[in-house]
């Protein structure tokens, strides 16, 4: 397993903190790689998670979102019935995933089809955040102050 020593970048910059623990976070959390997913760009501010649940119920599911924090858990209902199996492939495991999201980045939908978790999000910035055209004024300097006349 690799570990990777951020002090020296913690030691250089200043502010950047929490970009240093979202890459930290991401080398632990990638070490287990259950259940496997897909992280698709759907278009330019839409974006699709997909996670691999064969054999999960929508109950056993459960889906929540804190402080730009995707979390998808997984719970196995206890398997009471005695099974005798001569091979077990199919993971039944419990699983907890997490994805960091971008600051304006919602979860819009969720489906479950085909033993695949689909989790749609959308980027939606705030009006005041979003580029906007300035028409320019003609006929009148810009220095001029409304009640001021020209000399």
């Amino acid at each position: 397993m690799r570990t990777i020593d951020f002090s020296p970048l913690y030691r250089s910059v200043v502010g950047f903190d929490r970009l240093a623990d979202l890459l930290d976070s991401a080398a632990v959390d990638s070490a287990t790689g259950y259940p496997p997913y897909n992280i698709e760009r759907t278009d330019e501010n839409a974006y699709r998670v997909e996670i691999a649940v064969a054999g999960f119920r929508p109950e056993e599911l459960n889906i929540e979102v804190k402080e730009n924090l995707l979390t998808v858990t997984g719970r196995k209902a206890a398997n009471d019935e005695q099974r005798r199996f001569l091979h077990r492939g199919l993971a039944e495991r419990n699983f907890e995933r997490k994805f960091q999201l971008a600051d304006y980045v919602l979860v819009t939908d969720a489906a479950l089809a085909d033993g695949l978790l689909s989790i749609s999000l959308k980027r939606e910035l705030p009006e005041a955040l979003k580029p906007r055209r300035i028409e320019i004024a003609v006929g009148q300097p810009a220095s001029l102050i409304e009640g001021e006349k020209a000399a």
